[in-house]
Order: structure tokens, then C-alpha cells, then sequence
């Protein structure tokens, strides 16, 4: 994408009332959506569902429009990534889907205690050199687990085996529950829901030749 695009989507995103760019500064402060994201945002008293790394947005929307009665919110670093969902649940009148522009770790300063219902983690950058910074490493679990209610289901979706069973491992030892495993997803009957929305990854990855794998499992009680 050229600079001047780039340039032009930011503007763009400014203007929407869906796309949320807290500053560093606020969330230190107190930013004043945490907690209000029903009450000032949705105003509909439905269930919250937080995608972490959304890119462009394509699994915040499509779950929009499959679950009406749902909210969703898309978060990621990249504004000119997010401005193409963001543009999408505009045109399509969508009041269920907001984005939030900011780093995954800001997640328990941009959202209260038990604010979250469900999480989806799609597509991530595997970061074969650096645990740390996977977004299915321990540390982001304890992350999710300030803002997600109790029992609440994270789903996992991504074209590397290598992170996928990192991941595995991790729940393992964490001490986790795994609900649903599964490799190659597109040659297993089910998961219609799943199979029904591709992200812009998950469609150069499956041209690639790549498998495509997901899991749902639950934090630990603590």
C-alpha cells in the first residue's frame, strides 16, 4: 500500500464513529470507554466479542452480519488495515462492529474486568524467535484474562503448525481446558461457522499450499 493511501485511510478512519484511537496518554489516565463499552457505545445490552489482530477486519464483520444480536469489536495496530472493515461496516449500516486501533497488550486498559464474552485470536504473527510476543504465549493469556468473563471461549485460528502446537503445549501445561483441535480444518466435516469467513491471510496462506487450523479452549479458573 502506498504511502499516499495510507495517508488517505487514516484520514478516513478518523471520521468514523466505529474506529476508536485511544492515545498512550488516556489509557494511562483512565480511558473513558473502559467499562462503557455497552452502555456509551452498542447501547444494546448484547454479549461483546473482542478480535485480537484483526487486520483488515474481515471476521469482525462477517460475524456482525451472521449474529446481529452479538457485538463485535476488532483490535490491531494497524489503522490502514482496519480501515477496510471499518469502511465495509460503514457502508453496510452495521451498529454491532467497532475497531479499536492499539497495541493487544493495552487490552486491560481499554477494557473493564469481565467486559469480554468471547475472544479470537486470527491469523497471528507466529514469532518463531520471540515467545514472548505471541499473542497465545502465558503473558497474553494473563491479559485476556483481566478483561474476559469467566469461562468465557477464545477461539484460535492460523495457517502455522508451528504456533498451533505451541499453543497446545502451552494449554497443557497452563492447565487450560481445550474444547475443539482441529488440523486442516477445510478437510473435516463441520465448523461451518469457521469454514464461512476467510480473512485476507487466510486466503493467500490456503493458495500457498498452507493448512488451515483452529482451536477453541477456556482459561483456567484461578
Amino acid at each position: 500500500m502506498g504511502r499516499k493511501n495510507k495517508l488517505k485511510h487514516f484520514a478516513e478512519n478518523l471520521s468514523y464513529d466505529n474506529m476508536f484511537q485511544p492515545s498512550y496518554e488516556e489509557l494511562l489516565e483512565g480511558y473513558d470507554m473502559q467499562g462503557k463499552w455497552d452502555s456509551d457505545f452498542f447501547k444494546n445490552g448484547n454479549p461483546i466479542t473482542l478480535e485480537v489482530g484483526c487486520g483488515k477486519g474481515e471476521y469482525t464483520v462477517g460475524l456482525g452480519e451472521k449474529y446481529s444480536e452479538r457485538n463485535f469489536i476488532g483490535m490491531d495496530i494497524k489503522g490502514a488495515r482496519m480501515w477496510r472493515g471499518c469502511t465495509d461496516s460503514n457502508e453496510k449500516g452495521m451498529t454491532n462492529v467497532a475497531f479499536v486501533r492499539n497495541h493487544v497488550q493495552m487490552v486491560p486498559k481499554i477494557f473493564a474486568e469481565a467486559e469480554i464474552d468471547e475472544l479470537w485470536i486470527t491469523f497471528p504473527d507466529p514469532q518463531p524467535k520471540k515467545e514472548n510476543k505471541r499473542l497465545t504465549s502465558p503473558r497474553f493469556m494473563d491479559y485476556y484474562r483481566n478483561i474476559l468473563k469467566p469461562g468465557a471461549i477464545i477461539n484460535f485460528k492460523t495457517d502455522s503448525e508451528p504456533l498451533f502446537d505451541y499453543t497446545l503445549e502451552m494449554i497443557a501445561e497452563e492447565g487450560h481446558e481445550l474444547l475443539v483441535s482441529v488440523k486442516d480444518l477445510y478437510n473435516v466435516e463441520g465448523y461451518e461457522v469457521v469454514k464461512s469467513i476467510k480473512t485476507f491471510y487466510e486466503n493467500k496462506f490456503s493458495l500457498q499450499g498452507y493448512a488451515i487450523n483452529y482451536m477453541q479452549f477456556k482459561l483456567k479458573k484461578i
